[in-house]
């Protein structure tokens, strides 16, 4: 059992937890957070608190006046900050660690597709580290806006995506940056991906002048033209970042 003080292994595994569940499930009733604790060997009080904790520091939350829990640790705020300086390295620790703890490989308790990847090797090593980031970072932008679209609400997890506000090709650094990241359905996030609309820095939706003819179809006007000029669903955290949205703004969208 381990001792009162949460050493960086735990935290980065709690860490993990609070990326990957909407923010409003932090509870001791949170099933996630309970199988946490018994791997942790520790009370989903503890770990539920320690998510908390985690709250304090996440800039999203306090821009909404949301304190988190006090009386975190230095190591906390250590482990926050390797995190965010570098998302590829931490995602991808921190569900091998969780898979260690478990007894599992770490393809399958992220539950990535392998079928296609060679049976062993470098390149089997490389593509299943991808694939993990991938899956951290799609778990983590649904979960910071509670698995509904961003443009329209909508709730289905089968028909959305972690849309990539700068490329997947275009910025290697912040590929796994949830910051960097929409929760958008399949339509909406083709739309932002081939620059029909985008999100301005302040968070409103702008649809391209090339949808906006003189005649447009019903389903143009549902689809994407009665979204023009609003503001979209805010995250609970992991506020888009101000530079990503300028990037896609100026590189991405056809104005």
């Amino acid at each position: 059992m381990p001792t009162n003080k949460w050493t960086r292994e735990e935290l980065i595994l709690a860490f993990n937890l609070y990326c990957k569940i909407p923010f409003g499930t932090i509870h001791i009733h949170n099933p996630n957070i309970i199988s946490l604790a018994k791997i942790l060997g520790r009370t989903p009080s503890a770990v539920s608190w320690k998510l908390a904790n985690f709250a304090r520091l996440d800039p999203s939350l306090q821009d909404r006046n949301i304190a988190g829990a006090s009386h975190g640790s230095k190591l906390d705020i250590e482990v926050w900050d390797e995190f965010v300086g570098d998302w590829d390295r931490l995602a991808f620790e921190s569900e091998r660690l969780l898979a260690e703890r478990t007894g599992k490989q770490v393809e399958d308790i992220t539950e990535i597709e392998v079928i296609d990847l060679p049976k062993a090797g470098k390149e089997r090593e490389t593509l299943v580290k991808v694939r993990v980031n991938q899956s951290f970072f799609r778990r983590a932008v649904l979960a910071a806006y509670d698995f509904k679209c961003c443009v329209t609400g909508l709730e289905l997890p089968e028909l959305l995506n972690a849309s990539h506000i700068i490329p997947w090709s275009k910025d290697e650094a912040n590929r796994i940056n949830p910051r960097n990241g929409l929760c958008l359905n399949a339509i909406h996030d083709r739309a932002f991906d081939r620059g029909l609309l985008t999100i301005t820095p302040d968070l409103t939706i702008k649809v391209s002048k090339s949808v906006k003819k003189e005649k447009v179809s019903s389903a143009v006007q549902d689809f994407l033209l009665r979204y023009d000029g609003l503001e979209i669903n805010k995250p609970t955290r992991f506020l888009p970042d101000i530079k990503f949205l300028k990037y896609h703004n100026k590189n991405v969208f056809r104005v």
